[in-house]
């Protein structure tokens, strides 16, 4: 008889569904006792991701990397919906839900009241980007990639105003696009190799005929272009600082992990399925991935540096992170080292807690007139857009003022400022220097190839610094009149995520340790495919029943 360590894996969707359920019987007015039920399954979906986390470390005879895996039905592999945990699902199943607590608590302070059902579509969205982390398959990524984006089209809308209603049209728009591109790229790779498992898909690559081979890759490109979109990658990223400036602060700190899930589903199926053993497939796209990220690098910077308000330059500084990530992923996929890769997985949790906080900063910041939001008033009166019904008016005044508050805003901005731009001694620092020293040791790169990659990273790391250097000034230091009364409920949230960025310093040595044998996992796909296909067990190391 199984336990309940044995469905440990499942937990982090089952809870989610059943929570965001569970809030559609309550009446809209009682928000507060579905935002109690949405922070308790928040909580227990953390409590089980370290858990899986701590699980997924395995043990000296497996080298330090479990895989473990959950059969729905009990249908065997490849045939049964599969959920497989790893060092790289159990890390972002950990990231999730660090970046979800707090954007729940910031929704605490009255962004819930704007519509109704926020927190049953929060939990829904929690839902769908947990199962994109642990499926092993396609077919169940689509059906997870789907609901977390209808999850997301709901609250992206949430609320009123037009600036919001126009970039959500503009984001449903892209994203339908993409999930076209999504099925057929599915179907024709489904038609090559018979199989939508991403550990057979490993296996059967290499075997391909020559003649089927073009279709593998033309469905695996139209795979591709799709889970760019999402990740924000020039040119297909005009949408995102838009729709991120204009959803509500804990839907855009949310959003900064949204697209992760792209540069997360490339990565790990080109280093399953494109790596060394590929055969004649071995590096596919590798080039491609290269290129499009240093142009996403380059338009980010112009991006920041040419953006007025925080909500833009924020948008921008996500298309930097998701550009560094994939030009390592392409890098590693030319022969770049283990410790590029685990600079790269480090640098990626520093910066999405990092521009989930500054997403959270923005209503504070733009709270009063001047500063921030009279430069918001401008970046919107370019685009033709009206801000006069938006969120600040929504806003109620409960929970505790706090003194000081523009020097408490102004040292949480601070540490994401130092975190964003690279600067020593915060993480942003110490996965930078991991990057660029794990691509200037590799032989196997070209090395004009790696100079032009390290000058766009320091340059964009620059651009970061004085844009929001700039904001600071003008904010804190230029600001005349009443401080912005700003409440304890909207602060905590941040500070939460400052902490973690702190933290996540503070204990570099043994976090770093986790991403290097991360990287050691995904650059030696084998530990994958046989700890799903030839070494059947669940959670918990014990047989399966």
């Amino acid at each position: 008889m199984m336990g309940l360590s044995d469905h440990l894996i499942i937990l982090p969707i089952l809870i989610p569904f059943f929570a965001g359920a569970l809030m559609l019987l309550y009446d809209d007015r009682q928000r507060k006792a579905k935002l109690g039920i949405s922070l308790v399954a928040t909580l227990a979906t953390l409590v089980v991701a370290v858990e899986l986390l701590n699980r997924s470390k395995g043990n000296a005879l497996s080298g330090g990397n479990d895989i473990a895996f959950y059969l729905l039905g009990d249908w065997a592999v490849p045939y049964g919906i599969i959920l497989v945990i790893d060092r790289l699902s159990a890390m972002m199943l950990v990231l999730t839900s660090l970046l979800a607590i707090p954007a729940l608590l910031y929704s605490g302070a009255g962004w819930h009241r704007q519509g109704q059902n926020f927190q049953s579509m929060f939990m829904f969205l929690l839902m769908g980007l947990n199962g994109a982390f642990l499926t092993g398959d396609l077919f169940n990524l689509f059906v997870f990639f789907e609901v977390l984006l209808a999850a997301s089209y709901g609250l992206l809308l949430h609320g009123s105003g037009q600036l919001r209603v126009r970039a959500g049209l503009h984001y449903i728009a892209m994203n339908l696009a993409a999930s076209l591109l999504f099925l057929v790229g599915v179907s024709l790779i489904y038609g090559v190799t018979g199989t939508l498992s991403m550990a057979q898909l490993s296996n059967l690559v290499a075997s391909v005929p020559d003649a089927d081979r073009p279709l593998l890759h033309v469905g695996t490109a139209m795979l591709g272009i799709a889970f760019l979109v999402k990740a924000g990658i020039y040119p297909l990223s005009f949408w995102l600082p838009t729709a991120y400036m204009a959803g509500s602060a804990p839907v855009a700190a949310m959003f900064a992990i949204m697209t992760k899930v792209g540069i997360y589903i490339i990565l790990r199926i080109t280093m399953l399925a494109f790596g060394a053993g590929a055969g004649s497939s071995a590096g596919f796209a590798a080039e491609v991935l290269v290129a499009l990220g240093l142009a996403t690098i380059a338009y980010g910077s112009f991006g920041v540096l040419a953006s007025q308000g925080l909500g833009r330059v924020t948008g921008h500084l996500v298309m930097i992170s998701s550009g560094t990530l994939l030009t390592v992923n392409g890098l590693a996929l030319m022969g770049g080292g283990i410790g590029m890769l685990a600079g790269a997985l480090y640098y990626m949790v520093g910066s999405t807690l990092a521009t989930g906080a500054l997403f959270l900063l923005i209503e504070p910041l733009s709270r009063e007139e001047g500063g921030i939001a009279a430069m918001l008033a401008l970046t919107a009166d370019a685009y033709g857009l009206d801000l006069s019904d938006e969120d600040s008016t929504e806003q109620d005044e409960e929970g505790l003022a706090i003194p000081g508050v523009m020097t408490i805003l102004g040292l949480l901005f601070g540490v994401c400022l130092m975190m964003l731009a690279g600067m020593p001694p915060l993480a942003g620092f110490i996965g930078k220097l991991g990057i660029l020293g794990g691509a200037m040791s590799a032989p196997a790169l070209p090395p004009a190839l790696v100079w032009i990659f390290v000058a766009l990273v320091i340059v964009s790391g620059l651009a970061s610094l004085l844009a929001l250097v700039r904001i600071g000034i003008q904010t804190f230091w230029a600001a005349d009149g009443t401080p912005p009364r700003v409440m304890a409920s909207e602060i905590a949230p941040i500070g939460v995520l400052a902490g973690l960025l702190i933290l996540l310093t503070i204990q570099g040595q043994d976090i770093f340790r986790y991403m290097e044998a991360t990287s050691r996992a995904l650059h030696a796909p084998e530990i994958y495919v046989q700890g799903v296909i030839e070494a059947p067990r669940v959670v918990d190391g014990g047989d399966r029943p």
